[in-house]
């Protein structure tokens, strides 16, 4: 496979942009603190003609029109990193202890910027291209940040997309999936309030950490045994906090869980055990649970016309024998592009990074590195993409 016969130009810039993403990963940034990647973007999409836009719940949208035409596409890049500290030992590797991009984010910025200055120099194309820079998707907050902040209401987009590499998965493969594709998150913090007391008088005081330990336990069958083995869902439990010193009996402990699950009527129902079974276990120590139950990311769901377009075109880019209908293995992460599929129709597809210890090593791992070679091949599936859906519109 090579992208380079159909967008020469793309292989031709892709060392200058595996430079820039390596001085992205140089600096990395966390959450929405993504100022001087944020200034970066915004700098190279006005040299190359965009209109930009640095109010958008602080990320960055770029807009690129030709023609009267007025159909409209928008493409999304995450751009923060990690609170990990980088274990590479690679000559770009991190400055910033305790911060790296270990999912691949300064790839997908990198990415898209390849795309976006051909499409800028080269785009054959009628219609608006909108390309989005968000913040925070670690956070789960920068996509509904961006929507609040007039995201669609200000850049109308007939439709969005995004993309996510993946270890493991051979470079010049891709997966584009329709339907359900990324699993909802949520978290669950559970609160328990009983009257704290000295360790040596407990009959005098309600303590809640017996209850905590019932509810934890209790817990493990809320996947096993309410739900069939065909429904995807995990529950874990991620936190558990109580007490100060061993001879006092706290007056409240609380547990944090989290809550995956690729089905809204079994979101429902692991929901439903939840709150019973806290309630309950609570109820039999006497204590008092309070349980506030947070959706971070709803289940990600890929549109079928849209996918069918990016299928296309990922067939046009790497060959239809190299491009997947379905991962794998189920994917219980999430992505908080699915608050923008909840806006627009769209689909959000996953490019190999490679295969071995280095490449195939795993997103959130303080070894992990992006694969340069995904560059020129993510750039030629937008630019392919983009110059289809916005021909359409003339069709």
């Amino acid at each position: 496979m090579s992208n380079a016969t159909i967008y020469p130009e793309l292989e031709n810039s892709a060392p200058r942009f595996a430079e820039l993403r390596r001085e992205i990963h140089r600096h990395p940034e966390l959450g929405t603190q993504t100022r001087h990647t944020a200034t970066l973007v915004a700098d190279r999409l006005r040299a190359w003609g965009y209109e930009v836009h640095r109010d958008v719940g602080q990320g960055v949208v770029g807009v690129l029109r030709r023609g009267s035409a007025g159909r409209s596409l928008g493409i999304r890049a995450d751009m923060d990193a990690l609170p990990i500290t980088e274990n590479t030992g690679l000559p770009w590797a991190s400055q910033h202890p305790g911060r790296m991009h270990a999912c691949g984010h300064d790839g997908h910025t990198a990415t898209l910027l390849a795309a976006a200055e051909h499409l800028a120099w080269h785009g054959q194309f009628q219609g608006t291209l909108h390309v989005i820079f968000q913040p925070d998707e670690e956070g789960l907050t920068g996509a509904r940040s961006m929507i609040e902040a007039g995201l669609f209401d200000r850049f109308p987009c007939d439709a969005v997309y995004a993309l996510h590499n993946m270890p493991g998965l051979p470079v010049g493969q891709a997966v584009v999936q329709q339907g359900e594709f990324m699993a909802s998150s949520e978290q669950v913090l559970i609160t328990l309030v009983g009257r704290g007391g000295h360790g040596a008088m407990p009959e005098r005081a309600i303590d809640p950490i017996p209850a905590l330990a019932g509810i934890i336990t209790a817990l493990q069958t809320v996947i096993s045994r309410n739900l069939s083995t065909s429904d995807a869902a995990v529950l874990s439990v991620g936190k558990v906090n109580a007490g100060t010193v061993y001879n006092i009996i706290p007056e409240t402990a609380t547990l944090m869980l989290s809550v995956r699950t690729a089905d809204p009527a079994v979101r429902d129902r692991v929901e439903r055990r939840i709150r019973e079974i806290v309630h309950g276990q609570a109820a039999s120590f006497g204590v008092e649970a309070i349980i506030e139950y947070t959706l971070l990311a709803p289940v990600l769901v890929n549109t079928p016309a849209e996918t069918q377009r990016l299928y296309a075109s990922a067939c046009s880019v790497l060959g239809a024998e190299n491009v997947l209908e379905r991962m794998p293995v189920r994917l219980m992460g999430s992505e908080d592009f699915a608050w923008m599929l909840n806006e627009r129709p769209g689909c959000y597809f996953v490019l190999g990074n490679g295969t071995g210890s280095f490449n195939g090593c795993s997103v959130h791992n303080d070894r992990y590195d992006f694969n340069d070679a995904v560059i020129p091949i993510g750039a030629a599936c937008w630019v392919n993409l983009v110059e289809s859906y916005l021909h359409a519109a003339d069709d």
